[in-house]
């Protein structure tokens, strides 16, 4: 496999915090590649300094090989980089159908024009509907978002990052706050997703469960530094994976809250 998304000693600082320090990670296209460690292991910050949300103090970030160290997240986004949050981040007064018509049209050429072409109109409103049914929410394309159960609002938030047909997700935390028996139903929408569209996945979670069986690679942070990284067997077997945070939050529930990273 080639490298899709790579990092080369990215740092970020917050006065005396080095909340990032010097991680070097490449995440091969088409895999499923999981950040996890400890809460304050820097795994957000280092999904806000590739995604552009964040500048970093030191380091580079490139996609595709090329350097988008210093892109807003717009660019990132048009580049093919679709990226979720630990918050439900969705339009709450507005239908399932709006929110994801919104989000396919938003990175279009034409996004902040008033009067769109019918051919444009009618490719929004095609992409719209093969979302919603890829993440199963087309019967509920009517109801308003804010009504949805949480477990709903998870897979419109992944419709929305979806709607632009980006080749890389990064999704922070997507089971947090869901009910344990909700979870292995988004999972599976994930993984259904990477394999059909040939998608790559970055995943930031707390629960081990569900790394440890979707993931193809495990990158592990602790204290903002790469502590290690390989296959889940791998890091299943790692002592100094263990001593530092593994064995503890293989207890940790399914359904719980995922707390700041």
């Amino acid at each position: 496999m080639s490298v899709i998304l790579e990092t080369q000693s990215l740092r970020r600082e917050f006065g005396a915090l080095v909340a990032v320090d010097d991680v070097s990670v490449k995440i091969e296209e088409g895999s499923l590649h999981s950040i996890i460690g400890p809460n304050g292991a820097g795994k957000t910050t280092f999904f806000n300094l590739v995604s552009g949300t964040l500048k970093p103090t030191a380091g580079r970030v490139f996609y595709k090989g090329e350097d988008i160290t210093d892109l807003p997240v717009h660019r990132t986004i048009h580049k093919g980089i679709g990226r979720s949050f630990q918050i439900t981040n969705i339009f709450p007064n507005l239908t399932v159908f709006e929110n994801v018509r919104l989000a396919s049209q938003a990175l279009g050429s034409d996004s902040y024009r008033l009067f769109r072409s019918h051919l444009k109109s009618t490719e929004y409103l095609e992409r719209t509907n093969e979302v919603l049914e890829e993440v199963g929410l087309t019967s509920r394309a009517p109801t308003l978002a804010r009504t949805l159960p949480h477990g709903d609002q998870r897979k419109l938030e992944l419709g929305m990052i979806l709607a632009p047909d980006p080749d890389v997700l990064m999704l922070d935390e997507p089971t947090a706050g869901m009910a344990a028996e909700q979870v292995p139903e988004l999972m599976a929408l994930v993984q259904s997703i990477q394999e059909s569209g040939n998608k790559t996945v970055v995943l930031v979670e707390h629960n081990m469960n569900v790394v440890m069986s979707v993931s193809d690679r495990i990158t592990v942070m602790h204290q903002g530094a790469l502590l290690a990284e390989g296959t889940p067997a791998e890091i299943s077997a790692d002592e100094t994976v263990q001593t530092a945070y593994l064995g503890a939050l293989y207890d940790d529930e399914p359904g719980r809250n995922g707390g700041t990273t």
